[in-house]
């Protein structure tokens, strides 16, 4: 068989993997990906050295199975959340942008999801936040997770810029018992932050899964002004993004540059402690000294 064809049909097997599973977006999951087409290339391949294809199965099967472990032992999602991760999931967001110069793409992997929400959840227990501000809301599962974690007077003022977006979140947030904790601010984070800083708000706990490139600013709003009380937290998503903020620089997107300046500016900065987690894309955990 010529290289070519061989070449070929190598494409085609990972071709066919890739699109009979979801789209991968976690360092996991991408992981995953690569054994498992790696695996079924392997079928094509004659005299495969056995401890070779029975460390690639063992390595797929810890990688591949990791997941889903976690999502059955991770406490179930309340049925508001539930409802929210199923229309965001149906909703045709490839479809949807913003108007104006700015034109963003949606996609339902946005999404936080049950681990990291009940994670968030349990930060805000753990914390006994009363006040919470989300940088970057999209259709509010995270902001609900948290918001369920509230006391019944506590607050949480969520930022999202796309207007199509905050109606989509708000209708899902009404239909929850603990959707009157928040309020959505409409427009750019850094906006809203300096119009919240400037009325004298303030937060216990600050949630960003907002514009990669901003991450920096927003975290410098949050340290140089009083919207993150002392002894406050800040938790920030995508801190890995899908690996590529630890690969070569060849090999990172401008996001990953972007998260990779944010987190060795974090580490840097005498004024916190913080602490990043390997869950879903990354979590850090920052606490203001």
């Amino acid at each position: 068989m010529t290289q070519a064809k061989t070449q070929g049909m190598t494409q085609g097997i990972v071709d066919q993997i890739v699109a009979e599973m979801p789209r991968p977006i976690t360092p996991i999951g991408i992981a995953a990906s690569h054994l498992e087409a790696a695996m079924a290339l392997l079928t094509q391949v004659k005299d495969v050295p056995e401890d070779l294809a029975r460390h690639l199965e063992q390595a797929t099967r810890l990688i591949a199975g990791l997941d889903d472990y976690l999502e059955e032992c991770t406490t179930p999602e309340s049925p508001s959340l539930t409802r929210i991760a199923q229309k965001t999931h149906l909703e045709p967001w490839q479809a949807k942008f913003t108007s104006g110069a700015t034109v963003r793409q949606l996609e339902q992997e946005m999404l936080s999801g049950h681990v990291e929400g009940q994670t968030l959840k349990m930060f805000v227990r753990m914390t006994r936040a009363r006040r919470i501000l989300d940088i970057g809301m999209f259709t509010g599962y995270s902001a609900l997770a948290m918001a369920e974690a509230l006391p019944p007077d506590g607050t949480l003022v969520a930022c999202e810029v796309d207007p199509y977006v905050a109606e989509f979140a708000q209708s899902l947030l009404d239909q929850s018992s603990h959707g009157d904790k928040i309020r959505i601010e409409l427009g750019g984070a850094l906006k809203i932050m300096d119009e919240l800083a400037a009325k004298g708000e303030s937060f216990d706990f600050v949630f960003i899964d907002a514009d990669k490139k901003e991450y920096v600013q927003y975290y410098q709003k949050l340290m140089d002004t009083s919207l993150l009380k002392p002894n406050g937290y800040i938790c920030v998503d995508n801190t890995l993004l899908q690996g590529q903020v630890y690969l070569p620089e060849s090999d990172r997107s401008d996001n990953a540059k972007a998260i990779d300046r944010f987190n060795r500016f974090v580490a840097a900065d005498p004024r916190v402690e913080q602490v990043l987690l390997p869950l879903r894309d990354g979590i850090t955990m920052i606490r203001r000294l």
